[in-house]
């Protein structure tokens, strides 16, 4: 090998570990600063703002403030080990590997559709999936599982340009985040596999089934009693 070449390769292997170790420090420190600080919007939220020409429904509410009734719904529907894994639920991803299934939303936890849907653009690519995987796993290592429950609940998708729970619940139902019904919050939870295409507020007999199945999760979890194990 010359040693023109050789230099070439040098350089290059330089240049590649200056700039993953410049991705992983600058990542770390976005999250690490984000376990405290609200963020003002998400990747999705802007996205949706850019396509559309309009402004998103979207009011920012700490957990507390938010329906328990909601919090355990969305848990029962999207994440039901989700004080338990370390961001990503193996058991449900092999059963959709083995199943094959066209869609894997239910190998999806919620650390990881809050790490899609805060940094991240819609899409299917590896490099995407990659991303995500990152950035749930720093999540998970940085933010205590409330700090992740509750930004997950201030981004998600309930309905066409409406996003997060106090958000949803005023479009939906007329009043606060913090006042939602567990028959409400069922229902909302019941909807975001597909915000764009089921509705909360006018739901349908199959988002009233799934609302009701939901809750009846929600209560063989625990209900509060599972909620005092996020902190």
């Amino acid at each position: 090998m010359s040693s023109s070449k050789t230099r070439y390769l040098k350089r290059t292997a330089k240049a590649v570990l200056l700039f993953g170790t410049a991705f992983v420090v600058v990542t770390a420190l976005l999250v690490f600063s984000l376990r405290w600080i609200n963020p003002p919007s998400s990747m999705v939220i802007q996205n949706w703002e850019r396509h559309s020409g309009r402004t998103a429904k979207h009011s920012w509410r700490p957990l507390e403030k938010i329906s328990p009734n909601l919090q355990i719904a969305v848990i029962a529907s999207e994440d039901q080990k989700f004080a338990d894994h370390f961001g990503f639920d193996l058991d449900a991803l092999r059963k959709a590997l083995t199943e094959k299934r066209k869609r894997t939303r239910g190998a999806s936890t919620i650390t990881q559709q809050t790490a899609k849907n805060l940094f991240l653009w819609n899409g299917r690519s590896y490099i995407r999936k990659g991303l995500e995987a990152w950035f749930a796993l720093l999540m998970e290592i940085l933010w205590p599982k409330e700090r992740i429950l509750e930004v997950y609940l201030n981004i998600a998708e309930f309905g066409e340009g409406v996003y997060g729970a106090e958000a949803a619940a005023r479009h939906h139902f007329g009043n606060s985040a913090q006042r939602l019904s567990r028959w409400q919050a069922g229902l909302l939870a019941a909807v975001l596999p597909s915000p764009k295409r089921m509705s909360a507020g006018r739901p349908s007999e199959y988002v009233q089934g799934r609302a009701y199945t939901i809750n009846r999760q929600a209560r063989q979890l625990g209900g509060a009693r599972y909620l005092q194990s996020l902190q």
